[in-house]
Formats: structure tokens, sequence, C-alpha cells
């Protein structure tokens, strides 16, 4: 399969799909702006590091196991058509089935200012439709170079409306979470999950000092990661999503998990979540497309 895809969609210097040992495709991008991996289950973006920086901004768990059938912790996972667990079946995946389900690349490509691009497409399959029984394709882009973008669009094949929960779920790497703040949600209302689902309102930026994790509502701000260990901010500008999360395990949690890096690595991530959930799922009527776009920046301080 590998070599197929490298005929049909490889660039040369560029892009390059390789297997792993698992036998998961990967797409490995190397260009003079940056460089990332992705891999084909799930549409997942498992790392990316522009050149201009000396530690990767996307943050990849080490240890992490891909498998078949098996969601990744860490990078961008794709959370779709559902944010959270499904409204009433229990025993469908938290946060949908993209993120463990193949896809099939469709186009790749070199943009002018020498970035990576990538499209894939979700394979639907007998056991999808069980969970998602509506007609629709639903594509991934991927821009890698000194800024990532990535373009997830639903588009609604069929002759009935749907409503879709959504997210690109990012982990990024950070030098300790002790040492990092939030900012761009001041005034912001927000879901506290943490202790009972309360809602509460922001006030100035958001720092950490235990479990945290909230979905900020109503809003399509730009939020930075002010990160003083690392000196560099990351900033995190979207559009087509009405809802933010921010997240982050903390010791407990994260030693129940098992796959957050032991012993500690869980100190070197912090989620930030370009999301449409709750008030903010999205009605996408028949006939139409719904687009969430997201870019990243980091820039040294």
């Amino acid at each position: 399969m590998a070599e197929t895809l490298n005929t049909q969609f490889g660039i040369k210097g560029q892009l390059v799909f390789n297997a792993d040992a698992s036998g998961l495709i990967v797409a490995e991008i190397d260009n003079v702006l940056g460089s990332a991996s992705l891999c084909l289950q799930g549409a997942h973006l498992m790392t990316w590091q522009p050149k201009s920086q000396a530690v990767p901004v996307v943050w990849l768990s080490r240890d992490t196991k891909p498998a078949v059938g098996k969601s990744i912790r860490g990078g961008a996972p794709v959370c779709w058509p559902w944010f959270g667990a499904h409204a009433t079946e229990s025993a469908f995946p938290g946060h949908g089935f993209a993120r463990t389900v193949p896809w099939r690349v469709i186009e790749s490509g070199t943009e002018p200012d020498g970035a990576t691009r990538l499209t894939l497409r979700l394979v639907a399959s007998d056991k999808t439709r069980i969970q998602w029984s509506h007609e629709c394709n639903v594509d991934l882009t991927v821009i890698v170079g000194e800024t990532l973008r990535m373009e997830m669009t639903t588009e609604n094949t069929g002759s009935t409306d749907f409503v879709i929960g959504e997210a690109l779920h990012t982990y990024f790497q950070i030098g300790d979470i002790g040492q990092v703040r939030v900012t761009g949600l001041d005034g912001c209302e927000y879901w506290d999950k943490v202790g009972g689902s309360n809602l509460r309102r922001q006030e100035g930026g958001i720092s950490f000092s235990g479990e945290t994790d909230r979905v900020y509502i109503n809003t399509g701000a730009t939020c930075v990661i002010h990160d003083d260990e690392l000196n560099r901010r990351i900033h995190i500008s979207k559009s087509g999503s009405l809802s933010t999360v921010v997240w982050t395990p903390w010791v407990e949690k994260a030693n129940k998990m098992g796959d957050m890096g032991q012993p500690e690595g869980w100190r070197e991530m912090v989620c930030v979540e370009s999301v449409n959930a709750i008030e903010n799922v999205v009605k996408v009527a028949a006939g139409t497309t719904h687009t969430l776009i997201v870019e990243y920046r980091a820039e040294s301080v």
C-alpha cells in the first residue's frame, strides 16, 4: 500500500509514505519550512515542528503504541461526528469513531511558499454506518510549513439535515505545565468538567495547578500559549469553531491513563482544542458543507 501511495501522491524531497511496526501507514513530511508525520488511520497528525523551532510544537507521547483500531496519545486527534460521550448510546466510542478508522489519501501538492499539502477522506464502512447513518463526505486537509493549517470539511451529500459535534484535539509541547498560561478566553463562559459540570466565567489568563477540563462556549477567539520555560508563544487561530477546550489531566488521571509518557510526560503537554460542542454543535443542512479551520504558529520570545 505504501508503494502505491508513493507512486500516486508522494512528493520527492517532501512527502513519503511508510508502514510502521504495527502495519499502519504514516505520511512523513519534511520540507524547507517544517516537518510532520500523519497516520492515515484517523487522519491523525502525530507531530509537527517548524524549522525555526528547536523543540516540536505538537506533542506525541513517547509511550503511545499505535495499533489498528486504537487511538494515538498525542498529536491532533480528529473527534467526529460527536465530541465527548455519545448523547444516547453509551457503547459508542467517546469523541466519535473518526480517529480510529481508515482514511484514504485523495490529494497532495506543494504550496507556493514550499509548504506541503495533504488531503484525506474518511472511509465509511458497515461498522461506521451503524453509528452514523447519514450520507456525507468528511475531508481533512493538512498544510505543513512554518505554520500548520488544518481544515476539516463535512459535506452533507444526503437529503436530510444532521447535527455534528467535532474537534481537532491538539496536544501542544510545552516546557512545564506549571509555567505556562493560556490567554484569549478572558470573559468567556465555560463548562467546568472537573468536580461536576458547572458553568463559570473566565477571569484573566488560564494557569494550571491541577486537573483542568473546560469547554469554553460561544467563542471564536484566537488563543495563545505563553511558555516561560521554552521561551515561546504558540498562537492558535480558528474559524468555523465556537467552542475551545483546555485540558490537562494532572498526575492522578495521567497515571491511570498509562500512556502519557511516564513518569511525568503529562507535564510537557497541554491541550487547547478547536471544537464545536454542547451549545455549539453544528447543523449541516442537506446539500451544504461546514468547515472547521485552525492554524498554529510558534514564535520565540
